[in-house]
């Protein structure tokens, strides 16, 4: 199993958008193994689901969100995770505080790390703001700074796991 956990601040827009994408993207590409989770840095949001500026986005993209519920991340998640994605630098921060050493640190990411396009950008402008205070545009904007950033996140997440079909 390989890991994958997601995280925005309350769970409902970004972290919900991105695991959908990075699961089904997983599976289009033949990963086995491959666990895709997202959480909140917040508790606030606890049990909603997700935005409805999200479901449309992701509705409109073949993708069922109604099963989701928000749920606040635990640091005890970073040592079963291999790889955290934190969706903007705030949370990267937060994420980093709550590891137990530097090996789970280690583990914490932000997403658009692994968008080549974004690679010339300073880390601190890596971030996706948070949409919520915007309207459909700002969620747009958002999946497709996900969507652009989750080809790299499987090519990393089959480098790292070994677990194409059909491979050992």
């Amino acid at each position: 199993m390989y890991r994958i956990i997601t995280v925005c601040t309350g769970n409902i827009c970004r972290s919900p958008m991105a695991a959908y994408l990075i699961r089904r993207a997983a599976a289009e590409a033949g990963l086995d193994g491959v666990v895709v989770e997202s959480a909140g840095i917040s508790d606030e949001e606890q049990g909603n689901p997700v935005d409805p500026r999200a479901r449309t986005v992701l509705l409109r993209e073949g993708i069922d969100p109604s099963e989701h519920s928000a749920r606040p991340f635990e640091a005890a998640q970073l040592a079963d995770a291999d790889l955290v994605l934190a969706l903007d630098v705030d949370h990267e921060r937060a994420l980093k505080r709550m590891a137990a050493d530097g090996r789970q640190a280690g583990k914490v990411r932000l997403l658009r790390e692994f968008d080549p396009a974004a690679a010339h950008r300073e880390h601190e402008d890596l971030g996706i703001y948070d949409p919520w205070y915007g309207d459909a545009g700002d969620f747009e904007a958002t999946y497709a700074m996900i969507r652009d950033a989750v080809p790299g996140v499987i090519e990393h997440a089959a480098q790292q796991s070994g677990s194409r079909s059909g491979t050992a």
